[in-house]
């Protein structure tokens, strides 16, 4: 019997506070960039970096997702929050362990890695899986003067290579990532808030489906 090849996964995480073209732009530009079957976007419970003063239900977030990547191969998950993992170490270990036959890849704005030396185990998380850092207008040169840049600069590699990079299977390995420029997107969340501040009413009646463990999704207690 012939050997199954990998499921190449990208990972965006993030609130989707709500979702946008923003999102599905930068993911289905990575997706053609690194040749990903995939793209999961990790709707979160909650952000230890971020206030949840504002911060609308996770049933409204997932389903802002899921209808801002209907039509292609990107799936939006609330699996954080059925894993009752809070930090990005801990889902990555849990998802390493949960799905052996997918190789995942983490895909990052210019602006979270401009902060990533600020996230716990933030080495680990660059051992765990290769990264894909996409610019961002106005953090590209913040993120590559960052502290966490000043130890990963020396594992870049191109994008054609992050993939070629040896796997870790939830075992430590080399890190390994690749800076992914295109046409700026200057698109927010924060923008459409503003604009838009009743955003979520839209959702409050729906009970998504997560689109990768396939269970409804309710409002987290607590």
């Amino acid at each position: 019997m012939p050997a199954m090849h990998p499921v190449h996964t990208g990972l965006l995480g993030g609130s989707f506070n709500p979702a946008h073209g923003g999102h599905r732009r930068i993911s289905l530009f990575a997706m053609d960039a690194l040749r990903l079957d995939e793209v999961w976007w990790m709707v979160s419970p909650g952000n230890p970096l971020k206030a949840k003063a504002g911060m609308a239900p996770l049933p409204a977030r997932l389903a802002s997702a899921r209808d801002m990547a209907r039509g292609t191969r990107i799936r939006a998950t609330a699996i954080e929050a059925q894993m009752h993992t809070r930090f990005t170490v801990d889902t990555l270990r849990a998802l390493i362990r949960r799905y052996p036959r997918r190789r995942f890849v983490w895909l990052m704005g210019a602006d979270n890695l401009a902060q990533f030396h600020r996230w716990r185990e933030w080495r680990t998380i660059a051992r765990l899986l290769p990264i894909a850092v996409i610019a961002r207008p106005g953090y590209d040169a913040a993120a590559l003067r960052s502290p966490a840049m000043a130890w990963l600069r020396r594992y870049r590699v191109s994008s054609a290579g992050l993939l070629e990079k040896p796997y870790s299977h939830g075992r430590t390995r080399s890190p390994a990532w690749a800076f992914l420029r295109f046409d700026p997107d200057s698109r927010s969340a924060t923008a459409i808030r503003a604009k838009s501040p009743g955003w979520a009413g839209d959702h409050a009646s729906r009970t998504p489906r997560d689109r990768v463990t396939h269970r409804i999704i309710s409002q987290p207690k607590g």
